[in-house]
């Protein structure tokens, strides 16, 4: 007779012969794994909080599916890559030791003794899935998989098995998943049941180290990544700038203060914008906006304002236009740095101008079109989980990135203090 043994590791506890042919092993379920296990329900929705130990849980329950019920289930992702890193390697080693088990690494396949089956697939294209019947599926990261995978694919081919799912996943705005969410919150839905969970709430992460987590990120991601809370698709980036606002604290600059500039290029339609900081107080102390003017007013603009604050270092944007008049600057001796702005780059520079601002380390200057255009900026969340900022379609983010950019030059410049005469 086959047996479900729990214990401390995803390993064999020195298993005899014949344990070898029937048993697996898996790790103690935590309080709220246990609940979900316990579930009754047919579909299952479970939103958490990153490392709170969704994976864990999924492997726990297709195991139990396929190996002591002899089902045929999928493990679906959003891409392979997920799976080969983080699954198929744990699958493995789990069932590669029982008498009689048959692994494909090139098709993803287990297919284990009486008959079940565990297939590791991809949502990258779901019309790919559709194909015979299914007993039960756990979908990983379901927020970021398109909203068909689950309507069109994976649903009926549960029909005539009425097997079940298992949805896992930190939220993704409100989204299909919200939507399925929503479904095991209602009585009346008595195929679903929804679980919240915090990261807090898995005891897998050390309390000391969420407190220093939460301190250092921005509130959106803190909420969503940690928190679980459903936001919406496209959600206010920047808050408390009731709090931040002042008016300018000086008219020139201060002996003994050092101070760091960011500058975002623009032309006919966008402008361009210059923020100047007090590095050593985190004061924004000018901000200037302009457009319709040629390069070579822009940088005497800029060359202008230099003189004036007498910045240590001048962060500008390098993308296209930025790069030849970053050069000729550098040639006139202003202490320009480039930054070249992608996907990967802008994210970090945007969250961490949010968090400065939610924590109160930095002053804004009371300046309405800068207050307007930080209110309006936005973020989408993406597939692969990351964020995508921006303003609104037809409004502005220039004083939004140029401060941006001197909030980074105040955090990667070194704090010389400089005296004037």
């Amino acid at each position: 007779m086959k047996t479900w043994r729990r214990t401390p590791k995803w390993r064999q506890n020195n298993p005899t012969d014949s344990d070898m042919s029937t048993t697996i092993t898996c790790k103690m379920p935590h309080p709220g794994q246990l609940e979900v296990l316990k579930s009754p329900a047919r579909f299952k929705v479970l939103a958490c909080g990153r490392r709170w130990g969704k994976s864990q849980l999924g492997l726990i329950s297709i195991l139990k599916a396929a190996h002591l019920e002899h089902k045929r289930c999928w493990w679906v992702v959003p891409k392979y890559r997920t799976a080969d890193e983080e699954i198929w390697g744990e699958l493995v080693s789990v069932v590669k030791h029982l008498r009689g088990v048959a692994i494909s690494k090139s098709k993803r396949r287990i297919e284990l003794p009486k008959g079940g089956v565990i297939a590791i697939r991809s949502a990258h294209n779901p019309d790919n899935l559709r194909g015979a019947g299914l007993d039960f599926v756990v979908l990983d990261e379901a927020a970021r998989m398109p909203a068909h995978t689950w309507h069109d694919v994976i649903r009926p081919m549960l029909a005539d098995t009425r097997g079940g799912a298992l949805f896992l996943s930190t939220p993704n705005g409100r989204n299909w998943f919200w939507e399925r969410h929503r479904a095991g919150l209602d009585p009346l839905q008595e195929e679903w049941a929804t679980f919240d969970f915090t990261t807090a709430q898995s005891c897998l992460v050390d309390p000391a180290e969420l407190e220093s987590i939460r301190q250092n990120t921005a509130q959106h991601i803190w909420q969503t990544e940690y928190e679980a809370v459903f936001s919406d698709d496209r959600g206010q980036v920047f808050r408390g700038l009731t709090d931040a606002a002042a008016p300018a604290p000086y008219d020139g600059p201060q002996p003994g203060h050092s101070y760091v500039a960011g500058v975002d290029w623009g032309r006919s339609r966008d402008y361009t914008a210059i923020a100047v900081l007090d590095a050593s107080n985190n004061k924004m102390v000018a901000l200037e906006r302009f457009n319709q003017v040629g390069w070579e007013l822009q940088r005497d603009r800029l060359s202008s304002i230099a003189r004036k604050w007498r910045p240590q270092v001048i962060w500008a944007e390098a993308n296209s236009i930025g790069e030849p008049n970053i050069d000729a600057l550098v040639r006139q001796g202003l202490p320009m740095r480039r930054f070249y702005t992608s996907a990967k780059s802008k994210a970090p520079l945007i969250e961490s101008l949010a968090l400065a601002i939610e924590q109160n380390d930095i002053t804004l200057l009371d300046d309405p079109v800068l207050l307007g255009e930080l209110a309006d900026y936005k973020f989408d969340r993406l597939a692969n989980g990351g964020y995508r900022y921006g303003a609104p379609s037809g409004s502005h983010d220039d004083t939004v990135i140029a401060a941006a950019l001197a909030w980074h030059g105040a955090q990667h410049s070194s704090r010389m203090r400089i005296d004037f005469a």
